[in-house]
């Protein structure tokens, strides 16, 4: 082979190199989304993603922003607007395409006072400083809030729940999820979790109510000496660890009684004047209630 036959290939393996980068580019280019929907007032935004990271943060603007970045050809995001409800969905194109491949990632700014509905099987949800009332469906999806208010309602099977400084009411049931509200502002919580661990480590507000329920797991309720709130706290077959100065029941209640409730570990009580109700409930799982260092 000559050197000219070299230079000719050189050129001709340069240049299919340049065609297939531009087309791999052009390629990702079709499989973004972007959509800027204006409302008013408090509008509604529902997003089904079988697979993906979900990202919602809160802005000042009267607009629904939506960044979508699909990971295979194959799949589109469909979005619709009907006056200030918002709805997202990724669906295939293709019958080809798995659920891996319906894997989109979404980044979505919302007006503060926005209400979500959001349903996502596997991958992650964020959603940051939004006012409004929330409500996650997921499968195995784990879901992050911080500084949210409203009433949220989440039900999954094995997705986890991290809600760190979250105002409102809180109903959340899972098979075995993992539940972790940290430094909460809620007046009424109830979460249930079959296998899963309950953690609460925040102050109980006057009036409050508190229930957390588990088939097996820990607990762990964290208290600081200025809260006031009557405790119920029983296991079946399990344990409670307690360090709160509990006094007998200021408002002379009765403890409820269970099944086989001489079996079970139990703490009924009062701490300062009872403002707040907090039952703990388990199978064979271990309860803590212990003071916030």
């Amino acid at each position: 082979m000559n050197a000219r036959t070299i230079s000719a290939n050189g050129v001709f393996a340069g240049a299919a190199m340049a065609a297939l980068m531009l087309a791999t580019s052009a390629g990702a280019q079709t499989r973004r989304t972007e959509k800027h929907f204006a409302v008013e007032g408090k509008p509604i935004v529902t997003v089904q993603n079988p697979n993906g990271r979900i990202q919602v943060k809160a802005w000042d603007k009267h607009e629904v922003m939506v960044l979508g970045q699909s990971a295979a050809a194959g799949v589109a995001v469909d979005t619709e607007q009907a006056g200030n409800r918002i709805e997202i969905v990724t669906r295939p194109t293709d019958s080809n395409v798995t659920t891996g491949d319906l894997r989109t990632d979404y980044e979505i700014s919302v007006p503060t006072e926005t209400e979500l509905q959001v349903r996502s099987d596997r991958g992650n949800v964020t959603v940051d400083s939004v006012h409004g009332d929330m409500s996650f469906d997921s499968v195995a999806a784990d879901l992050a809030l911080q500084d949210v208010e409203g009433y949220l309602v989440i039900k999954t099977i094995g997705g986890s729940l991290v809600c760190t400084r979250c105002a409102g009411r809180l109903d959340a049931n899972s098979i075995s999820g993992n539940f972790q509200l940290v430094q909460p502002v809620m007046d009424n919580v109830r979460v249930q979790t079959s296998s899963g661990n309950i953690l609460f480590d925040g102050s109980f507000l006057s009036r409050g109510i508190y229930v957390l329920k588990n088939y097996s797991g820990t607990i762990e309720v964290r208290f600081s000496s200025n809260d006031s709130f009557d405790v119920n706290a029983s296991s079946l077959f399990g344990n409670v660890i307690n360090q709160a100065p509990v006094v007998p029941d200021r408002h002379k209640m009765r403890a409820p009684k269970y099944p086989n409730s001489a079996m079970a570990q139990s703490l009924f009580g009062s701490m300062n004047e009872g403002h707040a109700k907090v039952e703990l409930s388990s199978f064979n799982g271990t309860i803590k209630i212990l003071k916030r260092d």
